[in-house]
């Protein structure tokens, strides 16, 4: 019986889920940032400036779908390397606008209330995530290799959906936050959760300078509408990969062999819970398909495309169980 792993039907809707603002520490207004991803071929913009939830629904329109949430920061003030930890809270319904822990910061208005109080430990940083999720966020952990964060710290966080595979913004200064080993040590650890791409863009550079830091991390939904509900329900779903500019087309698994198909491709890989990989390498033609057959002990497999340039897409992590 062949199992969808992407859904086979539906839209390819291509998202930033990471963005700031002038509302935070960004250099372009929402509106600009709208009119930038628009007219580079994205649908959908998460606006997630730092410690404030601000509702820009007005900014719809038939073909762009913004997504209302805030990014929050937990920092070890003791640590030498600057070690933090950072997550954005992705309203599932348009009209959720319920901040959830708030705490002093120089982007609230003056005079918020600011009751909570945070300390870099995992069970501070697991509650935060565990409030969000509970109170109807898409919860996504950032950009480890900038956070400096080590295996000990981001193996004890719990309650996220998701963690950033690709942070474009911090890549683009010189940080190697491509995370593929991350994901595979929390997988491992028994979080069984989604991964996405992101360009955590602040914009500090012109559009067209190779320091610009948008336009290098998105994530690809795969949705019936592009309506806030059924691309949240999406995000939940995991209904989406993860890319750098590869795009995936089918992906399904049919009597113990993953079949994918793909743009124009390198090489494609399949990484397992184990010690056990494969590959698929272009010879006389680039690929565009491939087919895996897993062995019966995983516990879950995911995707890398590769494109001939070495920009990667990658699927979540599918749990044969």
């Amino acid at each position: 019986m062949k199992r969808y792993l992407l859904p086979e039907t539906g839209t390819d809707y291509k998202a930033n889920l990471h963005c700031h603002s002038t509302l935070s520490d960004g250099k372009l207004t929402p509106e600009e940032i709208k009119d930038a991803y628009r007219a580079r071929g994205y649908a959908i913009v998460a606006y997630t400036d730092h410690d404030v939830l601000i509702p820009h629904n007005d900014l719809a329109e038939a073909d762009f779908l913004p997504l209302n949430g805030y990014e929050l920061a937990v920092s070890d003030k003791n640590d030498t390397v600057g070690r933090t930890c950072h997550f954005c809270f992705i309203a599932r319904d348009p009209d959720n606008f319920k901040q959830e822990c708030v705490y002093p910061s120089r982007y609230l208005p003056e005079g918020t209330e600011a009751p909570f109080a945070k300390h870099y430990t995992p069970a501070c940083i697991s509650s935060m995530m565990q409030t969000g999720r509970d109170a109807g966020f898409f919860v996504t952990y950032n950009h480890p290799s900038w956070s400096q964060e080590r295996y000990p710290e981001y193996t004890a966080y719990h309650g996220m959906h998701a963690m950033e595979m690709v942070n474009f913004g911090c890549k683009i200064v010189g940080y190697d936050d491509t995370n593929s080993r991350v994901y595979d040590d929390m997988l491992r650890a028994g979080e069984r959760i989604y991964c996405v791409a992101t360009d955590d863009n602040h914009n500090k550079h012109p559009l067209d300078s190779r320091h610009c830091d948008s336009f290098g991390g998105f994530t690809m939904i795969r949705a019936d509408k592009l309506e806030y509900r059924t691309i949240t329900d999406a995000l939940f779903a995991g209904n989406f990969y993860a890319s750098e500019g590869p795009t995936i087309g089918e992906l399904w698994l049919e009597d113990n062999t993953v079949h994918i198909t793909c743009s124009p491709a390198d090489r494609i890989t399949l990484t397992t819970d184990f010690r056990r990989a494969c590959i698929a390498l272009a010879e006389d033609a680039l690929l565009t398909e491939a087919n895996f057959t897993l062995s019966g002990e995983e516990k879950y497999f995911r995707l890398t495309v590769v494109d001939a340039g070495g920009r990667m897409a990658f699927t979540n992590a599918y749990f044969v169980d």
